[in-house]
């Protein structure tokens, strides 16, 4: 059985009670065997020969407060294929501990620090996992945005020597789901594609515009030339029969609604309220109709 040779790191966020994985391998669906996470938790990676109940065994025991080091010391211990295992994790308190065993396939190793742990095997050279150190205590922004940043930098880096084949990412917080019903925020996966960390950097970019939010600042006013321009677009797609005049009337609350229900946009747009988020407007100006300008 082919071992799902890898680059991956775990890392959290404390300050919002997230915790995730970032992968990629020459590996098919390599998101379905190695991110594990639970809020309240922790996070855990396990690859190289992957014992994957180490995923649910390991959160059990993060659950109720064991440390990432205490944790991963469990998990290997009496276990015969310990050397051929690579693990990440890290704990409910930003603890990590990242280990790679010595039968592991060079070039095999990993970093880890607070609030992060960072391994890969078969990768290109020793310059790997440093790449991906950098850009994740580098990068601004969220957790997702970093653990991409430093999965990208991995890629970039030379990744997997073996080549590309799959990615993903997992993040939870507290009622990070869609509706806020469950923890799984982000979870996206590329499960067999030619160039696997670029396209999950694409996706990453839908989740942003479509379950993203705008600052008031940054709302427009559906009126005046930005209603114009979309009474064109509802023209050029049949949803909207009348003048583009930049005026909102039933015909055209009627109209809009229903477009923005039809591209999954109503959570960035209030019809009612007459306001719609801008980078909202942009996508939908560069899809349907940037030859109003």
């Amino acid at each position: 059985m082919p071992y799902p040779s890898t680059f991956s790191i775990v890392a959290c966020d404390l300050k919002i009670d997230a915790w995730g994985i970032a992968v990629a391998s020459k590996f098919p669906a390599v998101g379905s065997v190695v991110p594990w996470a639970q809020v309240g938790a922790g996070a855990i990676a396990t690859q190289a020969a992957a014992n994957t109940s180490f995923g649910p065994r390991g959160l059990e025991m993060l659950t109720i407060g064991t440390s990432a080091e205490e944790t991963l010391g469990r998990l290997l211990a009496n276990d015969p294929e310990r050397e051929n295992r690579q693990v990440g994790i890290v704990d409910k308190h930003g603890g990590s501990a990242s280990y790679s065993g010595k039968s592991c396939n060079d070039w095999a190793g990993g970093a880890n620090g607070p609030g992060y742990a960072i391994q890969g095997n078969i990768l290109v050279s020793d310059q790997v996992v440093p790449a991906m150190q950098k850009a994740f205590q580098e990068t601004d922004g969220e957790l997702p945005e970093r653990l991409y940043a430093a999965l990208f930098a991995g890629d970039k880096a030379g990744g997997d020597r073996r080549g590309r084949q799959s990615a993903a990412i997992y993040v939870v917080k507290p009622q990070g789901g869609y509706g806020g019903f469950i923890d799984r925020w982000i979870d996206y996966r590329v499960d067999d594609h030619f160039d696997p960390v670029t396209r999950l950097g694409d996706l990453l970019q839908l989740h942003r515009l479509y379950f993203g939010k705008s600052p008031e600042s940054e709302r427009l006013v559906l009126s005046g030339k930005v209603l114009s321009r979309l009474q064109e677009i509802m023209k050029q797609t049949s949803y909207y029969h009348g003048p583009a005049l930049g005026q909102m009337d039933e015909t055209t609350r009627i109209a809009l609604n229903a477009f923005m229900g039809n591209e999954n946009f109503e959570e960035r747009c209030n019809v009612l309220a007459g306001w719609i988020d801008s980078p909202v407007f942009d996508f939908l100006v560069e899809k349907f109709g940037n030859h109003y300008d």
